[in-house]
Formats: structure tokens, C-alpha cells, sequence
């Protein structure tokens, strides 16, 4: 399925409010050009998450309710099952010819793994300190391939183990804990120069926190100098997954029905950019290096009831990169 829709670029004045005030972006014309159309490439998932660019620019992603990686061929634009079973993966990040997944969304058994071409697999980290990790949510891997993870616990808190939801660090084979000064963290991204971990602190419960975080990476790898960069209202839905540019700056998915989009920020907080999207984006990531100025999107295929929801797999050209 390869379909067109119409961009609706929102200032947003009224619709996205915060403790911070309202979201207004500053630079909208610096991102988007008036007639950039979001695509529409497959549809038809159940909860997509997790998309990342494979080494020929293919994108991988999840369909986390069905338990199945799915691959969109960036040559054929169709789109297939890269792998079923597989054991409630949601974030995705491939580097050096290994995909690296967060595992166990709605399952048991939870953990951080990666599996290289050949499909052999290693389980990185599953518990800390003979506690099982809550659910693993999102990655990011360095340049010296240490992972960063959060693991937060959404739904159920049966067979809960640990007494926090933090963000970990995967360092010469040992699991760190680098953060528990988080709700529940949700997305997150590391600084070019790696000095910086941003984090979406995305607590659904009523008066959770719905914040983008940003933490200084101390010499250990753990995390310091917690700072608010933004705050979406209680009742609003806070942001999932995020992408960033060669700039530097954040795409954050976060909002539901008329204020769905991706929220552009700066690293220091400022409103770039605002992307309309049908309903509640969860992650997004820019195209490998044949596609450098798209920007791949897994979220809600359209605005309709809950029970009929079906979820897809977008792409928009930007005026940045990766």
C-alpha cells in the first residue's frame, strides 16, 4: 500500500499545551516545505513500533501485539515478515550488521538481545541484580556499542520484580544501572558527541510524568544533571519513541487524535517543528544512507474508534537529515 495524505502543518497555538506553555514551533519552514505529502507505506499492524534502517536501507520494524519484526524493501516498496516469534520485541536498532531489539512487551520473559546475519542470537541482559526486568522498551547503541535501554512496566504489574522503572547502560558485558530518576521511561537518544542521553519519561498513569529529559553521560556511563526540557499536560499523551538529525535536534512522537504529531525540538528545549499525523505515533527514525531525508514513522493508521484501530508504517521527506 503506498498512499498520499495530505499534510496539515499546525502551529499548534491552543491544540498542545503544556506546564512549559503551549508548543509553538519557531522554525517550521526550516524542516518542511508546504507541499511535503506523508506517505503512507503498509498498513494493516496491530501496534507498530521500533522502526531502524538496516545496513541497505531497508526498514525494520515491529508489530509488537502480534509478535513479529516486519521489513519494508525500500527498492519493491513491499513489505513482509522479517521474523515471527519474536518474543515481544519493540525497540529496534541496527549497527554493524546486528539488529538489536528490546524484548518481552506483554510477555514474561523480558530482555535486551541482539542477533547477527546469521540469525544467531545473544541475550545481553534479562535481570539486574537477580531481579527480571520489567519490559524493555527502547535502545540506543554507541559508538564503542554499549546500549543504553529504559524499561519501563505498562500494563499489568503482575510478576514485577524491581521496584523502579530506570534506564540501564550494557557495558563489557555488565548491566548498569545509569538512572532511576525516571517515572517510566519510554524512548531514547544519545548526543552525537555522546556526552548527552535524552530520555521521554512517559508515565500513562493520571498525573503521571509526560516529559522529555535530558541527562549529562558522567565518565562510569551513568547519568546526571536531570533537566526538564519539556512538559505535556497530565492528560495529554507524552512522547513514545524520538529520532535525531544530523543537527542534532529531537523528533519526539507524542499526542493523540488532533494533537498527534512529531514535536521537533532543539537540544536545549526550543520548538522547532511540528509534523501532523492521523493519531498516536509511536516511534520514528530517518532512512538509511540512500534516504537520508526521510523520515520513517510507525503509527496509527487513522483517526477512528479504538476497537477498529489499525496501525502503519509512514515515510515524509524533510529538508533535514540524518
Amino acid at each position: 500500500m503506498n498512499k498520499l495524505i495530505p499534510l496539515l502543518l499546525l502551529f499548534l497555538l491552543n491544540s498542545c499545551t503544556s506546564s512549559n506553555g503551549p508548543f509553538i514551533p519557531t522554525k517550521q519552514n526550516e524542516f518542511i516545505t508546504k507541499n511535503t505529502k506523508l506517505e503512507k507505506l503498509w498498513d494493516g499492524g496491530v501496534f507498530t513500533e521500533g522502526p531502524t534502517p538496516d545496513k541497505d536501507g531497508n526498514i525494520l520494524f515491529t508489530d509488537i501485539r502480534v509478535n513479529r519484526i516486519m521489513k519494508y524493501y525500500r527498492e519493491t516498496g513491499k513489505v513482509g515478515i522479517f521474523k515471527g516469534k519474536s518474543n515481544g520485541a519493540n525497540g529496534l536498532f541496527f549497527k554493524n550488521s546486528k539488529l538489536y531489539a528490546c524484548e518481552g512487551a506483554g510477555l514474561q520473559y523480558a530482555s535486551v538481545a541482539y542477533a547477527d546475519l546469521f540469525g544467531k542470537k545473544t541475550v545481553l541482559a534479562d535481570n539486574y541484580k537477580g531481579k527480571k526486568l520489567n519490559s524493555p522498551n527502547d535502545l540506543v547503541v554507541t559508538s564503542k556499542d554499549h546500549v543504553y535501554f529504559t524499561d519501563p512496566r505498562y500494563g499489568s504489574t503482575k510478576g514485577k520484580e524491581l521496584d523502579f522503572e530506570g534506564v540501564f547502560l550494557i557495558k563489557d558485558k555488565k548491566l548498569i544501572l545509569a538512572t532511576k530518576e525516571t517515572q517510566r521511561p519510554n524512548g531514547i537518544l544519545i548526543s552525537h558527541d555522546e556526552k548527552t542521553l535524552f530520555v521521554a519519561d512517559n508515565n500513562n498513569l493520571t498525573g503521571g510524568a509526560r516529559d522529555l529529559l535530558k541527562f549529562d553521560i558522567q565518565k562510569d556511563g551513568t547519568l546526571t544533571n536531570k533537566q526538564i526540557l519539556f512538559s505535556f499536560e497530565k492528560n495529554q499523551r507524552g512522547i513514545d519513541g524520538m529520532a535525531m538529525d544530523s543537527e542534532g535536534n529531537i523528533y519526539a512522537t507524542a499526542g493523540k487524535g488532533a494533537d498527534s504529531g512529531i514535536y521537533v525540538f532543539s537540544q536545549k528545549g526550543d520548538h522547532l517543528a511540528y509534523i501532523s499525523l492521523p493519531d498516536k505515533p509511536t516511534n520514528c527514525t530517518f532512512g538509511g544512507s540512500q534516504e537520508p531525508n526521510y523520515l520513517y514513522i510507525t503509527a496509527q493508521s487513522e483517526r477512528q474508534p479504538h476497537k477498529n484501530e489499525s496501525f502503519a508504517l509512514f515515510r515524509i521527506k524533510l529538508k533535514k537529515n540524518r
